[in-house]
């Protein structure tokens, strides 16, 4: 990418002007290299972007970092579709957000093959046999991270004890939880602002990296500016997109066919992921497992294990369920399995990620015109604190499902029991990466391939 050096700033220069291209290569590689979930995420933009391009401020970046926090949708993804709309309008937002996710689609899209495709080989049954007590850890490691955030104080913490109850005992479905959730946050917010007011920051305010392209007092650009025709333009727009494509699909296969169906499913789970992927895994894995039978659960298990090795937003586990249920349900017959898979991850992918672009392009002027404190967050901080209690319920389901394959009459694997331990340890203890994490667990599958060969490995594929 050499043909970027001309962007990069000298040191105490202000950086010039960076061009439409310049900013579409960065994108791109950017698209490639997002590994490490949202938090790895944000931390390669902030060093790309803020430390040593300099096209944005501290203060800027944190400030679109707030507001894409309140919002539903992956927060690193929409990020990155914010900074692009504001340094090149639209354009550069659609660009910005488009590349952050289509390296992802494709490269699940090709793994979901090999995974239908050649699963029941021994060499990869035995990875997925390794990875998954390892992503059953990562879940429970990701709730104690959300948890440590947001349980401040006894009520956070009677909220996650009465949402995990709700979906565990009581089987109330994910998005009544986070509704419930909002208007006790609301109605907190009015009644005791100190419980839920969002405790931290994303980072101290750093000095020294020199004047930023879009600097901390840089005049909001005239395309930025609040314009309620612009809002609405973009509301329209963005509706009448989402109506061609549920049209289209309409006139295909009719309401009940399998491509409408995931239109409408992940439209509703787009709107509800809040506090990130884990969150609304439940949802999804309410839907695609229980309700449409699109997949089976360590079928869900192995794509987030794949979603887990990919670069992008880590709902992109949404493309492997599509993958795997286009193919399943032979949306386009016997004889075009691949093409079928394709054509629904790539359905499931739009419908999922078009309300992220239109929250930012509707909101962000809305955003560029207060630099202050932004509203709402009280609700956030109580659905956060509920999203803890129905992580904790996915990570029991998925231990379920590795340590009894065969259901509680079946028998104990303690082979997969030990690797999961194992893993928590390596997660909790010694704050392991997750790509470090995942290779020596698919590197422990193949020995156990390898040296336990009555495993039965390959039955949940």
């Amino acid at each position: 990418m050499a043909t970027e050096a001309p962007a990069l700033p000298a040191d105490g220069a202000a950086p010039s002007a960076v061009s439409f291209a310049q900013a579409l290569r960065f994108w791109l590689k950017l698209g490639f290299i997002s590994f490490g979930g949202p938090a790895g995420q944000i931390a390669i933009m902030h060093s790309e972007l803020v430390e040593r391009r300099r096209w944005i401020s501290e203060r800027r970046f944190l400030h679109a970092l707030n507001y894409c926090m309140v919002l539903p949708g992956p927060e690193a993804q929409q990020l990155a579709t914010y900074i692009g709309w504001l340094m090149h309008r639209s354009w550069g937002g659609i660009v910005a957000g488009a590349l952050f996710v289509l390296p992802s689609l494709f490269i699940l899209v090709a793994l979901s093959w090999v995974y239908l495709r050649f699963g029941q080989v021994p060499v990869v049954a035995g990875i997925f046999y390794g990875i998954k007590p390892a992503v059953t850890a990562l879940v429970l490691h990701s709730g104690y991270r959300i948890g440590s955030r947001a349980l401040k104080n006894r009520w956070m913490w009677a909220l996650a004890a009465t949402s995990f109850v709700a979906i565990f005992a009581l089987g109330v479905p994910f998005p009544a939880i986070v509704l419930v959730a909002a208007l006790i946050g609301y109605a907190g917010s009015r009644l005791a602002p100190q419980v839920f007011a969002l405790g931290g920051h994303h980072g101290a305010t750093a000095a020294g990296y020199g004047p930023a392209l879009i600097d901390d007092h840089t005049p909001t650009p005239a395309h930025a500016r609040f314009s309620k025709a612009q809002l609405l333009r973009v509301l329209g727009l963005g509706l009448v997109l989402w109506a061609l494509a549920m049209a289209t699909l309409l006139a295909l296969q009719g309401w009940q066919g399998s491509l409408t169906q995931m239109g409408w499913f992940f439209t509703k789970a787009a709107l509800l992921t809040f506090g990130g992927a884990y969150a609304v895994l439940p949802y999804v894995y309410q839907g695609a497992v229980d309700t449409h039978q699109w997949l089976s659960g360590p079928q869900m298990m192995d794509g987030l294990a794949l979603g887990e090795t990919t670069p992008g937003p880590l709902i992109m586990v949404v493309a492997f369920v599509g993958f795997v249920g286009g193919w399943a349900q032979q949306v386009l017959g016997p004889d075009a399995l691949f093409l079928g898979g394709a054509l629904a991850a790539s359905v499931v992918t739009f419908f999922t990620f078009l309300p992220s672009f239109v929250f930012i392009l509707a909101g962000g002027p809305l955003v560029e015109a207060t630099h202050g404190k932004l509203g709402f967050t009280a609700p956030l901080s109580a659905i956060t604190a509920a999203v803890v209690g129905v992580v904790l319920n996915l990570a029991l389901f998925f231990a379920y499902h590795v340590l009894w394959p065969q259901g509680f009459g079946g028998r104990f694997d303690v082979v997969s029991a030990f690797m999961a331990c194992a893993a928590a340890v390596a997660l909790f203890r010694y704050q392991l990466g997750v790509m470090p994490l995942l290779a020596g667990a698919a590197l422990a599958g193949l020995a156990a391939t390898v040296l336990l060969p009555g495993l039965g490995l390959g039955a949940g594929i």
